[in-house]
């Protein structure tokens, strides 16, 4: 009766459909868990090359001669933290376009204030339009967020409590190392590596409820758990195998 079921939901369009959905949003969360821990992995080496209570990160970069690693790492890290939005914009089926937008402009003022040059004595113009580019990035970035991070709070009543706890920790803590020590890597390297740390825990619960969803439907036939995932990821990738 079991391998009956299998059958007939291997032959059902809209079986095959929530299996090639439930196979793409396990490899996007692999991806998406990469690029954030090696961001942060990446922000921690980067952000205490120097003493990070002394320098801020561009001036780890533009005073010991370190501007290509401070573009690499901007690069790099905006454009995971970008990603990783974008792919929970799709999972949640988040249709704000300013949102989107704003994301976008976040990376390119990241990567701008990176590569404009920060030393004040000797060009105090490309200075101001490094400090004004980074307040931008953190500007929008968090227009492009708190309007997506209260529709999933809508949406999932559950999380809303964790939600306001990681806000709390990432500004008032950013907010704090800046009061505290002014305008420091620590400061940055708080703000950076806590919004990376986030995005993992929403990243790993939205996915991990998705992913738990579609397979309650594709598994609701099967009196073996584990026969059925395997039948689920295996069996498929078999066949692509074979197809090659």
């Amino acid at each position: 009766m079991n391998e009956l079921i299998n059958e007939n939901m291997a032959l059902d369009p809209d079986a095959v459909f929530v299996q090639e959905q439930l196979l793409a949003e396990r490899r996007i969360r692999i991806t998406i868990l990469g690029l954030l821990l090696s961001a942060l992995l990446f922000t921690f080496v980067y952000g205490t090359i120097q003493d990070p209570f002394k320098y801020t990160f561009s001036k780890i970069g533009n005073r010991f001669d370190n501007r290509a690693l401070f573009v690499v790492w901007a690069l790099y890290a905006g454009i995971s933290i970008q990603t990783c939005i974008l792919a929970l914009f799709k999972l949640e089926n988040y249709k704000f376009k300013l949102a989107y937008y704003a994301i976008f402009a976040a990376t390119v003022f990241l990567v701008t204030s990176a590569i404009t040059p920060s030393i004040a004595e000797t060009y105090p113009l490309w200075t101001w339009i490094h400090i004004i580019t980074a307040g931008l990035y953190g500007l929008f970035l968090t227009l492009g967020l708190i309007p997506f991070l209260m529709n999933v709070s809508r949406q999932n009543p559950r999380l809303k409590l964790a939600i306001k706890v990681w806000a709390g920790i990432i500004w008032a803590g950013s907010v704090g190392w800046m009061f505290l020590l002014g305008n420091t890597g620590i400061f940055e390297l708080w703000g950076f590596a806590s919004v990376i740390v986030f995005l993992l825990y929403l990243s790993l619960t939205l996915f991990e409820e998705a992913i738990v969803k579609r397979s309650v439907t594709l598994l609701k036939g099967d009196t073996d758990l584990n026969l059925g995932i395997e039948r689920i990821f295996f069996k498929k990738k078999e066949k692509r195998i074979k197809r090659k």
